[in-house]
């Protein structure tokens, strides 16, 4: 894809959602991290369920740490990996009120140190709490990037590299969130809404969904 397709690509994704946002739901930098943490193998719409329950009476480090695992594990049990998830809960909460005041700290190195905290959801917690231009490269970022040739690369880590370097300066902050629900709901990996896409013109994709 040309620089120019992809200045147009992001123009495109832009009018049609102008102010992107996660579908999780948070009210604080330290819901986001969990609801984050949660969200692996699982839908947001299940996250969401779970932590309606869950955020009213640990709303944060703190009041997490006190509900204890058990509680945690209990609160979250309609979650997949629900047993992991709260013993690495437990353990960030923890190292959160230990180390950095209860709160959440806006380093990357500092969130990749807490139990459970990979790249992904580190960059997911800067670009969405903080404000920083980072893109968290899912499946469906992966899968759009690859299929459309936005930026193709073998694993996440060379695709978050490229769409680095190829998004326009101007929507790197929303890049995340636009390329995400792209392929969730019109880039889908079964049966891509070609027809619907706006920027169909634009994709690389040969064997686009036909028109019914």
């Amino acid at each position: 894809m040309t620089p120019a397709a992809r200045l147009e690509f992001f123009a495109r994704l832009a009018e049609l959602d102008p102010h992107p946002r996660t579908e999780l739901a948070y009210d604080s930098p330290f819901q986001l991290l969990a609801a984050v943490l949660l969200s692996a193998q699982a839908t947001d719409v299940g996250v969401n369920k779970a932590t309606r329950r869950l955020f009213p009476i640990a709303p944060t480090p703190a009041a997490m740490l006190s509900l204890g695992e058990a509680r945690l594990r209990d609160a979250i049990s309609s979650i997949g990996l629900f047993n992991t998830k709260a013993a690495n809960l437990i353990a960030t909460c923890r190292l959160l009120v230990e180390h950095h005041g209860g709160e959440v700290p806006a380093s990357r190195a500092a969130l990749e140190a807490l139990p459970g905290v990979g790249r992904k959801t580190a960059n997911v917690v800067l670009n969405v709490a903080f404000g920083e231009p980072t893109i968290a490269v899912d499946t469906h970022i992966f899968r759009v990037a690859n299929r459309t040739g936005l930026a193709p690369g073998k694993d996440v880590r060379a695709v978050e590299d490229k769409l680095l370097k190829v998004v326009p300066a101007q929507y790197r902050l929303h890049a995340h969130h636009w390329l995400i629900l792209h392929g969730r709901y019109t880039c889908k990996a079964r049966k891509p809404n070609c027809p619907g896409c706006v920027v169909r013109d634009l994709c690389a994709f040969k064997a686009k969904t036909p028109a019914a």
